[in-house]
């Protein structure tokens, strides 16, 4: 999801740019060599995913795929989001330069929560009950996570003013999580089974 630029005022936006900040710094740091094909493909789904949405108030439904890049990215996923939104704003004016570091947070810190969660289940020879754990709990924590976190910060923002936006936030995206979770369980399978390496080396980023 993608909050508007305008929305909310300068000390939320600038506590979110910090906080992406430090995110970013530590991600790059984390990111090793070898994991730079995973993490451009995983920042290209999370673009495509973004741009087919629809504005709900002051914000917009979609596919996130937070959780599922997280699992295989770690902190990684924060530079990798960077450059998502980045193409997102410059190409489709998707949030704004202004809420940019908000936005980053609150598809990024769900998906790093879903990394420590869930990468200690992963595998290459996962038995099914283990994907589908795995799968709807990403998609659970990080389409969840970042409705939550997004009404968060409507709220410390406006107060009682955006209640019912957030409201209708959080209902909007039950579908999306369905959909998330489901893409997730898919996308561990089919890595079960051609690219299972990607499995093996996830366990042990951090």
């Amino acid at each position: 999801m993608h909050l508007s630029e305008g929305v909310l005022h300068t000390p939320i936006l600038l506590t979110g740019a910090v906080l992406a900040v430090i995110g970013i710094t530590i991600g790059i740091r984390r990111l090793e060599v070898e994991n730079l094909p995973l993490a451009a493909l995983f920042a290209a789904a999370f673009f495509v995913a973004g741009t087919i949405h629809i504005p709900v108030g002051i914000g917009s439904v979609h596919l996130i795929l937070n959780g599922m890049a997280g699992l295989f990215l770690g902190w990684a996923v924060f530079p990798a989001f960077l450059i998502a939104l980045l193409l997102q704003v410059l190409f489709f004016s998707f949030g704004g330069f202004a809420v940019l570091g908000v936005n980053l947070c609150l598809m990024a810190t769900p998906a790093l929560i879903a990394h420590y969660l869930f990468r200690s289940f992963l595998m290459p020879q996962m038995p099914l009950k283990s994907r589908l754990f795995v799968g709807i709990g990403a998609g659970i924590i990080g389409v969840g996570g970042a409705a939550a976190l997004a009404s968060l910060a409507l709220v410390l923002d406006g107060g009682k003013s955006y209640s019912s936006l957030v409201g209708l936030l959080l209902i909007s995206h039950i579908p999306v999580l369905v959909l998330d979770s489901l893409i997730s369980v898919g996308v561990i399978s089919l890595l079960c089974k051609m690219y299972p390496e990607a499995l093996n080396r996830t366990a042990i980023v951090s």
